[in-house]
Order: C-alpha cells, then sequence, then structure tokens
C-alpha cells in the first residue's frame, strides 16, 4: 500500500478538520484500522475449522456454527470500517473540488479569491462536514445495534449447546479461543463508542460555534448599522425621497394640488 497517496487523500479532511476530528482519524486508522488488518482476520482466521461439537452427525457442526454464528465478526467490521470512513472521503472530494474551481477561477480572472473564505470551512463544505459527522456516528450506532442483534452480550461463551435439526440430541459445541476474541470484540467495542461522542461532540461544538459567530456578526451590526448593505440602500433612497421633496421647495412652481370639491371635479371628468 502506499501510504504517500493515503496520506495525500487524508490531509483534506484534516486540513478542515477540528482537534476532535483528528483525533477522530487518528484512532479509526491507528486503532481499529491497523488492529483489524494486523490481528483479528488471524484470530478470527480458521473459525469454522476450530468450531468443534461433541458428534459425529454428518452436518451437525456446519449447522450448529452458521446458527450461533450468521455473520462472522470480521466481516461486519470490516464493511462497519468500509462504511465509517465513507463519509471523510465525501469531504476530500468537496475539497478536491473546490481546489479545482479555486485554479479555474485564478486562471480565468488571475487576482482575488473565488471563495470568500478559501481555508475555512464555509458555505456548502460545512454542510457536507456536519453531514459526514452525522453519518459517521449513525453508522457506528447501526453497527453496535447490529452487533447487539445477533450477539445479545457481545461477548462469546466457551461452550454453546445446540439442538439444530441434523443433530440427534442436545449436543455441546466449543469455541476456538473465546477469550482472546473477548478480548478483541471489548475493544473494537469501545473504541465504536469512542468514535461515537468524538463525532457527536464535534458536531456540537460546529453548530455552537457557527450560532455565536452568527449572533456576533448581528450584534456588529446593531453596533454599527452603517456596515450593512441593506442600510445603505435604505439611506440612499431617502436621500432620493427628500431631495425629490426639496425640488418643490427650491422651485416656484407648486405641486399640484387636490380640487376643493372633489366630487364636482370627478363628475366633470366623467361628463
Amino acid at each position: 500500500m502506499n501510504w504517500s497517496v493515503f496520506e495525500g487523500l487524508l490531509s483534506g479532511v484534516n486540513k478542515y478538520s477540528t482537534a476532535f476530528g483528528r483525533i477522530w482519524l487518528s484512532l479509526v486508522f491507528v486503532f481499529r484500522v491497523l488492529v483489524y488488518l494486523v490481528t483479528v482476520e488471524r484470530v478470527w482466521g480458521e473459525d469454522q475449522k476450530d468450531f468443534d461439537c461433541n458428534t459425529r452427525q454428518p452436518g451437525c457442526t456446519n449447522v450448529c456454527f452458521d446458527e450461533f454464528f450468521p455473520v462472522s465478526h470480521v466481516r461486519l467490521w470490516a464493511l462497519q470500517l468500509i462504511l465509517v470512513t465513507c463519509p471523510s472521503l465525501l469531504v476530500v472530494m468537496h475539497v478536491a473540488y473546490r481546489k479545482a474551481r479555486e485554479k479555474r477561477y485564478q486562471e480565468e480572472v488571475g487576482k482575488g479569491h473565488l471563495y470568500l473564505y478559501p481555508g475555512k470551512k464555509r458555505g456548502g463544505l460545512w454542510w457536507t462536514y456536519v453531514c459526514s459527522l452525522l453519518f459517521k456516528a449513525g453508522i457506528d450506532i447501526v453497527f453496535l445495534y447490529v452487533f447487539h442483534v445477533f450477539y445479545p452480550k457481545y461477548t462469546l461463551p466457551s461452550v454453546v449447546k445446540c439442538h439444530a435439526t441434523p443433530c440427534p440430541n442436545i449436543v455441546d459445541c466449543f469455541i476456538s479461543k473465546p477469550s482472546e476474541k473477548n478480548i478483541f470484540i471489548i475493544f473494537m467495542l469501545i473504541t465504536a463508542i469512542i468514535c461515537i461522542l468524538l463525532n457527536l461532540v464535534e458536531l456540537a461544538y460546529l453548530v455552537i460555534k457557527r450560532c455565536s459567530e452568527c449572533m456576533e456578526s448581528r450584534r456588529a451590526l446593531t453596533a454599527h448599522p452603517e456596515h450593512d448593505p441593506n442600510w445603505v440602500n435604505s439611506s440612499s433612497k431617502q436621500k432620493d425621497l427628500l431631495a425629490g421633496d426639496l425640488i418643490f421647495l427650491g422651485s416656484d412652481t407648486h405641486p399640484p394640488l387636490l380640487p376643493d370639491h372633489p366630487r364636482a371635479h370627478v363628475k366633470k371628468t366623467i361628463l
């Protein structure tokens, strides 16, 4: 794997991430992805072969394994990690799109910037980043629920009792290395919960920060209304109206007045 390309892809996310986002990124790719690639696949490598039941009935072991392990932990974690990192790739794509538009604008115009704040999360990029936080937290929560549905206590027992159809009676089946597997299950569970908390804290931080910025800008416009373009337009309109009124004051002619008897005037016009 070319880590320089991988680092280049993540640089777009790190540039626009907060401290919570950088911690989340390190936690995912160091404590989840690397642990999964280095150790978890080896621990669950020969899981079905090491699943042993005290019977010689053909098909009984396979049916019992499918009953207690409908989906492998390894495959669920792989799908979870892929889906969790996809929203970050959407942020990378949005950043690349902004850079391409900014470069095209510089080539055409030659000065200035297309975006008002090129190095900050503003506009559509802010919404993309916020939606990515919601998706990441939601994906981890959904997979925690899925693990709870398949494995109610999250941990694995050392012995399970099976009475599926091919088995002649209730048989005992033994899981290979249950203690070691439980350690990695608890580890992956704790890291997923920490990632969810980091996403929610970062989301709250971004929303509170944006609300405070909006309130400060409104206070600034209230204290100095001359900086508001709408106020400038309205004041210019008032000046035009006053200038129009002063036309009649400075001229000898007076503006047309209504007649003393408006009804008679209406009758004359009708006739």
